[in-house]
């Protein structure tokens, strides 16, 4: 009889192998480019333009910016795009620029306005006061203009035919807020916050605290965690990079072990990483932290992310070699 083809999990030297061949229909890029967002654009906009000019297999952005925002805008690619949830969760900082006094149809400057405002402007005592109450765990309640969904359609395609529906409230984080600027009827501010933070809710809800109407005039994203001063790459040097070749193109790209910049890291044996990528847990080292963890392996190098199980065994969750 004759032999049966193998099945087995291949061998490192092997799997480098096909990273390096690129098997998928496109370059094989792996990486994560903080792009810089012009206004005018949807995020899947940007990540499709990007995705051409990088000729690239697979690409994903993490967490979405309205047409109005700028700002940064992690794209990652290949392998990368494993990592997106954890982008996906991570904190966010905004550069805000709200207009007092107007409300409008979608919270911000591309919508129709629907209602003006009456009375005396606050102070710039009271609006101190009143973006410090926002610090901390607050209730939002979402969007019609969002892209969240009831029973099968997504609210903005509702509120496009003029229905409203009841939203239920979500519990957010806003972290550090502060005053840059307030010179009636611009309010201008930086907020940290925690991810589904709706920042047009926050500009109309600390309007209302302060007795008036709001809406969002400009929106710039500053910082994802782990990326927090990061150079931001427009389109403009991509374009430049992508007339120069696939090199120059691949130079803006940061690695993609870079979304857990922060992480713990373990270094495992060359048996234990070839256990884990057939996704079978190994034996942990006594001063592992428990937790999710960076995996490394000395020819490989990145490998993943492990988790370390208080049993003091390690466990594979996103592996991006294999």
């Amino acid at each position: 009889m004759p032999a049966m083809p193998s099945r087995a999990t291949p061998t490192i030297p092997r799997i480098v192998e096909r990273e390096q061949m690129g098997l998928r229909r496109g370059r094989n890029v792996r990486g994560i480019l903080l792009l810089d967002k012009p206004s005018g654009l949807t995020s899947n906009q940007a990540l499709q333009r990007v995705k051409r000019l990088y000729r690239a297999a697979k690409a994903g952005h993490t967490g979405s910016l309205d047409p109005l925002a700028t700002g940064m805008l992690p794209i990652c690619f290949g392998a990368a795009t494993k990592l997106a949830a954890y982008l996906l969760d991570a904190a966010k900082t905004y550069s805000v620029t709200a207009r007092l006094g107007i409300a409008t149809d979608t919270a911000d400057a591309d919508g129709q306005v629907i209602e003006r405002a009456e009375g005396e402007p606050p102070d710039t005592r009271n609006v101190c006061r009143v973006l410090e109450s926002f610090v901390g765990e607050i209730e939002q309640i979402p969007p019609m203009y969002s892209a969240l969904k009831r029973d099968g359609q997504r609210l903005y395609d509702l509120a496009r035919r003029g229905i409203v529906v009841d939203r239920e409230p979500r519990r957010v984080h806003i972290y550090e807020i502060a005053l840059d600027e307030y010179a009636w009827p611009v309010l201008r501010f930086t907020v940290k916050c925690s991810k589904g933070t709706y920042v047009r809710t926050l500009v109309t809800d600390i309007a209302a605290e302060l007795g008036t109407l709001g809406h969002v005039a400009a929106l710039r994203r500053l910082a994802v965690e782990p990326f927090d001063g990061d150079e931001l790459v427009a389109f403009e040097r991509i374009e430049q990079a992508a007339a120069e070749g696939p090199a120059a193109l691949d130079a803006l790209l940061l690695p993609a072990e870079s979304a857990l910049r922060n992480w713990p890291s373990v270094r495992v044996a060359s048996v234990h990483a070839e256990q884990l990528l057939r996704g079978q847990s190994v034996p942990a080292a006594d001063d592992w932290p428990v937790g999710l963890v960076r995996l490394e392996e000395r020819v490989l190098g990145f490998l993943g992310v492990g988790e370390v199980l208080p049993e003091r065994r390690l466990a594979p969750r996103r592996m991006l070699v294999g």
